[in-house]
């Protein structure tokens, strides 16, 4: 790769320190491009910066690392790559957060390593590293730490039938419990298994209630590293009561019991059911109900988190289409078997992707296999918001906002009091009634795909094929961005010729002062790259990231999802040879967009503006909407989009963002070649995008890939169609109702007890302007009618009973012949 050195990089190389001369790559040249060249390190590269690579500071000697990440628990010992150190004496420290200080070491090969310290939060995590015994602190990296249940399995210890582990004791079993972990992943000989126990202590919401972690005792020490533990539970003294959530940590008999920040295997949170006293297990339900009511004590006096949750999607589509909003909940996935431990009968459920501003709270929402949303109030399987939202926020120590830990403790152990240890479930749920969902607002759906076409938020849609970079979409709400890149494609059949049409290769986005994520084409393997602060991630380790002002989420390669912190919501995926984009919008967006996506405000006549405001004509061709897509370009002082190739440096760095030169083609100037013609027919049907990208490419496959990804546009549209709801509908007291259906033409029916009579109506129907056809009935104690009908009808039978048999004797009295007396 030749060499490029642009002013700001010759200004750099005369300044850079630490070991050099330094070469330095041009326009933002990636570790990932130069790893592997003789002479540069990706840890030395001053130029580029990102997660677990380098830093953003050139004065720091910037490290990479392998693994980049690993559990919030911590214990996860990583290599800085590109250093190797001539001691083994030396002192290593490692510094997280300028404030937690792990003890790493050097190996036998002269690799340097730190261990990951316990956290309270994930994401990732700024540290620096000392080899002077603390003295200066001058090389840098980032660290990825991550939610516990989204690491892999060979990085914790596993509760073989972690079910019977959180029961112990309820049943009165007393069987041997068994954990097993991966012992390749400690270097030791032998082990000690401890239990430590979580807690949060102070005052909730004050900003004085702190998160801790706290070593109670150990299991059992020298035990050999094979990788299976099996013991028999006694229990624990009474000064360990006041722990029900905790976890086991596995780690060498190299170290004192209890010693924080070590090299270790976590098993996964869990309640402590098998640690408790005699108390709990002389009578787990009396034990479980009296912290069932101290939960409900104390849920009283807390404030209600409720009023500032999203509501609940009204179906099964919505929900699962509404992915700016609301992510798959894994405990119930239907993609996974809809394994509903928590929610037998639903089939899927979701949680909101961003915890509550105020209180740090998550939406939950279930749904059956015909698309019902399951309510609390009509069974113990419905829909329960979270205190603790189950991913966390900032700032993450103040609970209850520690990543599942805070869950953990507000949502998640009361249930086990209240519902799975004692019969009182219905003090839970009345504490986490499920949101129906009169107030929801579903977004709004915007997509750019194949060559390409747009379809706005208001459901305009046009094809522009510009060469360059343009905005997608801008609005000042959240200072949101999302720009485009569009090239053309090189002709398979014929290399070295392109297309006289464009599609999308990369696209960037930002939300406010947010990281800046890009994803795109990964050169000729079909595959996405994404890119975070313009340095390449691999998802060989995570595929979930929780990020500055987003999350991110990576599928195969081929999809990815960024959630931002407005609950807009982008959609990347592969479809051909170019990129499909799906953006969705929540309703505080409306009327403050604007860009190739339009503006949105329920009028397609104005999607067509410029930036300078001119409005084009909703009947305008595409010859005419090309001024319209060239406004649009982006402005070089605004890019969010890399360029860290010579090509990409040539022909968009320093080239106009829109190439005047580019002259494609456009609809009404082509049409399918003769041959093409009738294949083309079958396979487009009247689908105008397919039908003209075979005619711009020659290509079928592009065609269909086109097709595909309009139907998917069109289904999610579908999906996200408003609909109406009545909300819940209670039973009459002294009665039942059956049905649980709340949306428009669902009808519900009543019955009363025995000795109650209904008064009001038996039937109440969803109506379209969001009202029942009649309310809920009452009960009024007494016969009920059909008592009193089966008495009526009993004593009127009896009647006639009496009468007809009065009728048949006096009939055989009137036929009866007389005695006469004999001479």
């Amino acid at each position: 790769m030749e060499l490029l050195l642009l002013p700001w990089a010759l200004l750099l190389l005369a300044t850079a320190p630490g070991p050099g001369p330094w070469p330095v790559a041009g326009a933002q040249e990636t570790c990932a491009n130069r790893c592997g060249d003789p002479g540069w390190p990706c840890s030395c590269h001053p130029t580029c910066f990102g997660l677990g690579s380098c830093c953003p500071d050139v004065r720091d000697f910037c490290l990479e690392i392998k693994p980049y990440s690993g559990s919030m628990m911590g214990g996860k010992d990583f290599v800085v790559q590109h250093l190797n150190w001539s001691s083994p004496q030396s002192i290593v420290i490692c510094r997280f957060k300028e404030s937690v200080q792990t003890r790493g070491h050097v190996d036998s090969l002269g690799r340097v390593h730190c261990v990951s310290p316990l956290l309270y939060e994930t994401g990732r995590i700024p540290f620096t590293l000392s080899m002077d015994n603390g003295m200066s602190f001058p090389r840098s990296g980032t660290w990825l730490a991550v939610h516990p249940s989204k690491v892999s399995e060979t990085e914790k210890s596993q509760l073989v039938n972690e079910t019977h582990w959180q029961y112990y004791g309820t049943t009165g079993a007393r069987d041997d419990l068994s954990l097993t972990w991966d012992s390749s992943a400690l270097p030791t000989n032998t082990v000690t298994i401890e239990l430590w126990g979580y807690e949060e202590t102070g005052k909730p919401y004050s900003g004085q209630w702190m998160a801790k972690w706290s070593y109670l005792y150990s299991l059992a020490t020298k035990v050999p590293n094979s990788g299976s533990f099996t013991f028999t539970p006694n229990p624990a003294p009474q000064s360990y009561q006041k722990w029900e959530v905790g976890a086991l940590r596995i780690i060498s008999d190299t170290h004192y019991m209890g010693q924080k920040d070590v090299q270790a295997l976590w098993s996964n949170e869990h309640a402590l059911a098998w640690h408790l006293g005699e108390d709990f297990r002389a009578d787990a339900a009396a034990w479980a109900r009296s912290r069932c009511l101290a939960w409900e004590a104390l849920e009283d006096q807390l404030p209600n988190f409720l009023v500032e949750l999203p509501d609940c999607p009204c179906t099964l589509a919505q929900a699962r289409a509404d992915s700016g909003r609301f992510h798959t909940d894994y405990g119930c996935d239907i993609e996974q078997g809809s394994v509903c431990t928590y929610h037998p009968g639903a089939v899927h459920c979701v949680r909101s992707v961003q915890a509550s501003p105020q209180f740090g709270a998550g939406q939950q929402c279930c749904y059956t296999a015909d698309g019902t949303q399951l309510l609390t109030a009509d069974s113990t399987s419905g829909s329960t918001p979270d205190r603790g939202h189950d991913w966390g926020s900032p700032p993450f120590r103040a609970p209850p906002r520690v990543p599942g830990l805070s869950h953990w403790l507000y949502d998640v152990i009361s249930f086990y009091h209240c519902c799975l240890w004692a019969p009182e479930c219905s003090r839970y749920m009345r504490r986490r009634p499920s949101s129906d969902c009169r107030t929801y607002r579903p977004p709004r759906l915007a997509s750019a795909f194949g060559d390409p076409h747009f379809v706005t938020f208001d459901g305009a849609n046009f094809t522009f094929n510009g060469r360059g970079e343009y905005v997608l979409l801008e609005s000042e709400v959240t200072n949101l961005k999302v720009q485009a890149r569009a090239q053309p494609r090189t002709t398979p059949e014929a290399p070295g010729l392109q297309d006289k049409g464009t599609g999308l290769t990369a696209v960037a986005v930002q939300e406010g002062n947010s990281d800046v994520v890009e994803v795109r084409l990964a050169n000729g393997t079909g595959r996405l790259q994404v890119l975070l602060n313009q340095e390449p991630l691999t998802f060989a380790e995570q595929s979930w990231m929780d990020l500055k002002g987003m999350f991110l989420s990576v599928a195969a390669e081929k999809n990815a999802s960024i959630m931002l912190s407005s609950g807009a919501g982008l959609e990347v995926s592969v479809q051909g040879p170019f990129l499909s984009v799906t953006i969705l919008l929540p309703e505080a967006f409306l009327n403050r967009t604007q860009g190739l996506l339009g503006t949105l405000n329920d009028n397609p006549a104005d999607d067509f503006t410029l930036r300078n405001g001119k409005v084009l004509p909703p009947t305008a061709s595409s010859r005419e909407l090309f001024p319209f897509g060239a406004s649009w370009a982006v402005e070089n002082a605004s890019s969010l989009l890399t360029y860290d190739s010579r090509f990409l440096v040539n022909n968009f760095l320093y080239g106009p963002k829109h190439d005047p030169t580019f002259q494609p083609l456009f609809p009404e100037d082509i049409s399918p070649s003769p041959d093409q013609e009738t294949e083309a027919a079958k396979l487009c049907g009247d689908n105008y995008f397919c039908s003209f990208d075979v005619a711009a490419t020659g290509s079928l496959s592009v065609g269909n890939a086109t097709r595909v990804a309009h139907q998917l546009h069109q289904h999610r549209v579908q999906s996200l169609k408003s609909v109406v709801s009545c909300g819940w509908l209670e039973p009459p007291s002294n009665g039942v109702k059956e049905g649980s259906k709340y949306l428009k033409g669902s009808t519900v029916y009543f019955h009363c007890n025995n000795g109650y009579s209904l008064e009001g109506s038996q039937v109440s129907t969803c109506q379209a302007d969001g009202t029942w056809s009649s309310p809920t009935p009452s009960c009024q104690p007494g016969r009920s009618h059909t008592v009193l009908l089966s008495i009526i009808f009993g004593g009127l039978a009896l009647v006639a009973l009496v009468a007809l048999v009065y009728v048949l004797l006096r009939r055989r009295k009137s036929n009866r012949t007389p005695w006469t007396s004999q001479p």
